[in-house]
């Protein structure tokens, strides 16, 4: 087979172009330390690369809402548990105030601290975020959550909407709190009978009222009202806890899976130095060689072999 002196040098130069691009490549990823610099150097890696950047994205969104998240709920646990310790001070004293020993003068020394523990409570509904935003509201956020109506009630002015987010993959928690979950309403049921509706703070208006005017009968009703009241405080604050801990389990999961895929995406995106740097070299050498061996061939003719 004969070859022309003009193929062989197309050869030779083409194959010497090839090497000087692998080797241009090399150098790419040695100054950017990444291994797929542009995805038609590896369209099968760029594809898995842009995904694992993606989930990466979305954990990273799911840490920033658990955060934002955490905080409400904090804010959540430490009012609630602040209302608890009212209520508990608050059925201590009216189970005292229901002792038929206590005179009516003891009494109303009682409802002094009463009134006092109603007004502490009444700040806690109405307590506030960083931002403004009244965290027993429900869904108005902007809105008191409990006021004094035109017939001068103290009634809850929210809703009971609650909005739920997502913190991580099919996983999602609530983000607000309406006013009557811990502050809930408890029916009254008379001698008759009849059932009533009775808010929170009108409970407690209403154990005032009955240790004012000395009334043993209403006191030893308030007991047990005060009783459910106290324990659906402390039910909403074990449910904010079981909230709160599935808030931290969701966060220590999203901070291994973002650890994974930042693992996974270095071994699919980043340059291994050791490999790169030999690898520029071996086609550096072959660069060097080829080029002294064209240089050699190109200065043969044929009077070399006439002489």
């Amino acid at each position: 087979m004969e070859m022309s002196t003009s193929l062989m040098f197309d050869r030779a130069i083409s194959q010497m172009g090839i090497t000087q691009d692998r080797i241009s490549k090399t150098q790419t990823q040695l100054s950017t330390t990444k291994k797929v610099v542009n995805p038609s150097d590896a369209p099968d890696e760029a594809a898995t690369i842009t995904r694992l950047k993606s989930a990466i994205d979305r954990q990273n969104s799911y840490i920033a809402t658990i955060n934002s998240v955490k905080d409400k709920l904090s804010q959540q646990e430490t009012a609630a548990s602040h209302a608890s310790d009212l209520m508990y001070r608050l059925k201590e004293l009216t189970v005292q105030a229901a002792n038929d020993t206590y005179s009516a003068a003891d009494r109303k020394s009682i409802d002094i601290e009463v009134r006092q523990l109603r007004d502490q409570l009444l700040s806690v509904a109405n307590t506030q975020d960083v931002n403004g935003n009244f965290i027993f509201s429900g869904s108005r956020v902007g809105k008191v959550a409990f006021a004094t109506n035109a017939d001068g009630k103290l009634l809850y002015q929210g809703d009971q909407t609650i909005n739920a987010t997502n913190v991580g993959d099919q996983s999602t928690v609530d983000i607000n709190r309406a006013g009557t979950n811990p502050f809930d309403k408890l029916v009254r049921t008379d001698v008759s009978g009849k059932k009533t509706a009775v808010g929170f703070f009108e409970v407690i208006d209403d154990l005032s009222v009955a240790l004012q005017s000395n009334n043993a009968t209403n006191l030893r009703r308030s007991v047990g009202e005060v009783e459910q009241l106290q324990q659906g405080i402390s039910d909403s604050l074990a449910s904010i806890g079981a909230a709160t801990n599935k808030i931290d389990n969701q966060a220590a999961l999203a901070n291994e899976n973002l650890l994974r895929m930042k693992s996974t995406l270095s071994s699919a995106e980043d340059t291994d130095y050791t490999e790169a740097i030999t690898r520029m070299n071996k086609d550096m050498l072959a660069l060097q060689a080829a080029q002294s061996s064209f240089a050699k061939i190109s200065q043969l003719n044929l009077f070399d072999y006439i002489k």
